[in-house]
């Protein structure tokens, strides 16, 4: 959407496909919003696009109180995109620049901090600095309001260098000091208190856009879980996801339920032929229990991942039926999504591995760090690929561990994907048919496909892919194109 003009016209109709991709802010007010914000729709000569919200943040607008645009979802054109800017998107969101610089971004980039701060501004209309500043903001925002940690130790929790740039971010964005924000949240158990973590943890909604198929997404992830790092609980339709995760500063145990939130909206009727169509869209609720806090953004950007929440279901519906085998299946079954993973360097030593879910526990048994107490079925934190270099799992997996470890293979978000593709096909008992699938789910590539795929079907093969999946035209898992599809 690069026309203004189109852009106001979704913003009058209030159109929800379009949250993420761009915002909107209003002069008179001073605020900035995302495209589906419920206020009265102001006049378009008061009107300001921009491409990010740190590009709005940068322009002297704070964020709306009503739709809060902080909390989209992200745009589905940095998981298609492999170039500069696609790949910085990924990995800032992963918190590398939070972690190690601009200069640690430009070095995982391969390209100067003047080449990555030029491209960035030029599309995003905002640098590294103020796009992660941005997902700071954020991360701080949600520890406010739904947790009861002290402001100083919050703000270094979300990342900020000083207090000073704390209180003046917020400010700036929210319009409040950190305390008047706090102050507004709604206050429940789920708060967590100063002295530990609540029962439950830290409560978020993983927002998405468009119809979403949670049912298929749970029975994926409950086919494939490894008992002690994963499991599913409750009945289908009210299931909860829970896995543990190894972060950056410590570890994690997240929550999903499968119910999703958010009642689907209808949209004024359309400007096409007069059509009234369903503007889907919600969220899916979360429970994090973190050792640090520190860790909050990087743990929600490893989900949203893993549930593909930042996926575009209306350009891959679109895409994809028009193709005569596909359009039934789409049909069937809006909103599928292409999970990805929470952990990349996990599911390729599961994927390399081979064999039942239960082949890895007995990894995880033996080389996986243990919880301080066992939390239902959830036991142990899968094993860092270095604890795994000389385990008794497999030479396959133990070079696979080896190039993880050494960084001869990288497969981190923002990471090359074809050059991550390269090196898995050199590694013994890796080859095509590991790799691939590796690309679509540890790499996140939505047009990882089989070879002999329909160019027609890019750059969403992946989704074409478990559309044949769940259809039974393609044995589940198998990445190989029966002559059926391929014709």
């Amino acid at each position: 959407m690069r026309d203004d003009e189109t852009r106001y016209e979704a913003v009058s109709s209030r159109d929800a496909r379009f949250d993420g991709e761009f915002f909107f802010a209003v002069t008179t007010t001073g605020v900035y919003c995302r495209p589906s914000c419920p206020a009265l729709t102001p006049k378009r000569a008061n009107v300001r696009f921009f491409p990010s919200a740190a590009a709005a943040q940068a322009g002297g607008f704070r964020a709306c109180r009503r739709c809060r645009p902080d909390a989209v979802p992200g745009s589905a054109e940095w998981n298609v995109r492999a170039d500069l800017v696609g790949r910085a998107m990924r990995f800032i969101g992963d918190g590398v620049v939070d972690r190690e610089g601009v200069a640690g971004l430009a070095r995982r980039l391969g390209y100067s901090t003047r080449q990555v701060q030029r491209q960035l501004t030029a599309e995003l209309g905002a640098g590294p600095v103020a796009l992660a500043r941005a997902r700071r903001a954020h991360t701080a925002r949600v520890l406010l309001q739904t947790t009861e940690l002290p402001v100083t130790q919050l703000a270094f929790a979300a990342g900020f260098a000083s207090i000073r740039q704390f209180n003046d971010t917020m400010r700036e964005i929210y319009a409040g000091t950190p305390r008047e924000l706090r102050a507004a949240a709604p206050r429940g158990p789920a708060r967590r208190p100063a002295d530990g973590p609540a029962p439950h943890g830290i409560p978020l909604r993983l927002a998405y856009r468009g119809p979403y198929a949670a049912a298929e997404l749970f029975d994926f992830l409950t086919a494939e879980a490894v008992p002690g790092v994963e499991e599913t609980t409750g009945p289908r339709g009210h299931r909860t996801y829970r896995r543990t995760l190894r972060l950056s500063y410590g570890t994690a145990i997240a929550e999903v339920d499968e119910a999703t939130g958010g009642a689907a909206r209808r949209r004024p009727r359309a400007a096409e032929g007069g059509a009234e169509r369903a503007a889907d869209g919600g969220w899916l609720e979360c429970r994090l229990r973190l050792t640090d806090p520190r860790d909050l953004a990087t743990a929600v950007q490893r989900l949203r991942r893993l549930f593909d929440l930042d996926a575009d279901p209306y350009a891959v519906a679109e895409r994809l039926g028009g193709d005569p085998l596909l359009a039934p299946l789409v049909a069937a079954r809006p909103g599928l999504r292409s999970p990805g993973a929470a952990d990349p360097e996990e599911l390729a030593v599961k994927a390399v591995l081979g064999g039942p879910p239960e082949r890895a526990a007995e990894l995880v048994a033996a080389y996986g760090t243990p919880l301080d107490a066992a939390d239902g079925g959830l036991t142990h934190v899968f094993p860092a690929p270095g604890d795994l270099r000389t385990a008794q799992a497999g030479a396959p997996v133990r070079a696979l561990c080896a190039a993880l470890a050494d960084g001869t293979l990288d497969l981190g978000a923002g990471a090359d994907r074809t050059a991550a593709e390269r090196v898995l096909r050199t590694l013994p008992g890796v080859g095509a048919r590991t790799a691939g699938p590796l690309r679509m789910r540890a790499l996140g590539d939505p047009d990882a496909g089989p070879d002999g795929a329909p160019d027609a079907w890019r750059p969403w093969r992946a989704y074409a892919l478990h559309h044949l999946w769940h259809a039974g035209l393609v044995p589940s898992g198998t990445f190989a194109l029966p002559a059926l599809a391929a014709g």
